[in-house]
């Protein structure tokens, strides 16, 4: 879930993914095999032939080393969740295609970067016979990071209070719940149209990782006041219940990655998201490695129980 174009942020990512791919070691110019070792045991080669792997960036795993670099700034991580799954299944062919900013609009569109070349619309990469999809997309059609910076800022002068929720839940109603129907729908779309492209294909819907506690937090190291830790929590999980729901009316898996304690707040060893200032490599407010070899794990268990299923 990165700031979008759209909404007027990509110069923030934009400019935190020069400096870590300058920094980081191991950007590579094309996708290599996922390397192999502690995790998942693999499947027996060539259940899987094409696998196409669509979301945002907390898909494609910003910052977390190596990275490609085609393109640049779609930020994706060859330890991303979608390489832990190929790397599991020993798929024939596989095409990661998700990109840092991503919004639903950009599984049919291309998607500019802001610098260097752009994305091509994700279903580019969809065909007939591929025989599994993940997607995971939606917060940023909810602006849930751009939401995140604004109740940072707010939190600097009312620490102890719920600024952001005055901000954004006053008088004339919660305006970030009554864009949820409005992300289900571009959801439910999306799901139509990679059933379309790809009909035998078995599809998983994807969830998010908590990003805070249920309340309290830990302000200043994650610097949102005390009042709206709660508030944001439980927009969270309401965007988590809108992607689960659409996916059961379409018939695919829903992959729950929901579990408490690790989240910006827990401890280094225990988190799976980085804070607003990571300590490890990560992009502020996204899932570290360890978090997405979790979520790799989840997303091979609720293919078990799939329809195709993947997995014997």
């Amino acid at each position: 879930m990165s700031p979008t174009s759209s909404r007027g942020h990509a110069p923030i990512l934009a400019l935190a993914s020069a400096l870590a791919v300058a920094a980081l070691p191991g950007v590579s110019a094309a996708k290599t095999a996922p390397s192999s070792g502690a995790g998942p045991t693999r499947a027996d080669a060539g259940q899987v032939e094409h696998y196409v792997a669509l979301g945002d960036s907390f898909t494609s795993g910003p910052f977390i080393s190596p990275m490609e670099s085609d393109p640049v700034f779609c930020l994706r991580s060859e330890n991303n969740y979608p390489n832990v799954v190929a790397d599991a299944l020993d798929v024939a062919e596989f095409d990661d295609v998700s990109c840092a900013m991503a919004e639903t609009e950009h599984m049919t569109e291309p998607q500019s970067l802001g610098i260097g070349p752009t994305n091509p619309a994700q279903f580019d990469a969809l065909r007939a016979d591929t025989s599994l999809v993940t997607l995971g997309i939606g917060g940023n059609d909810l602006g849930f990071l751009e939401v995140l910076l604004k109740c940072s800022a707010l939190s600097a002068t009312n620490p102890t209070g719920a600024p952001c929720r005055e901000h954004f839940a006053g008088d004339g109603g919660d305006e970030l719940r009554e864009r949820l129907p409005e992300v289900g729908e571009d959801i439910a779309a999306a799901l139509a149209g990679i059933r379309e492209r790809s009909p035998e294909a078995t599809i998983a819907v994807v969830g998010y990782l908590q990003v805070l506690p249920e309340e309290r937090g830990c302000w200043p190291r994650v610097p949102i006041a005390r009042g709206d830790v709660a508030y944001l929590d439980e927009t969270q999980t309401a965007l988590n219940a809108e992607i689960e729901k659409r996916a059961a009316d379409a018939g695919v898996a829903y992959v729950d990655v929901f579990e408490r304690g690790h989240d910006v707040c827990a401890e280094p060893a225990e988190r799976w998201v980085e804070g607003i200032f990571p300590d490890q490599p990560a992009a502020p407010a996204h899932p570290n490695k360890a978090g997405m070899a979790e979520t790799g794990t989840r997303v091979l268990a609720a293919l078990r129980d799939a329809e195709p299923a993947p997995l014997p």
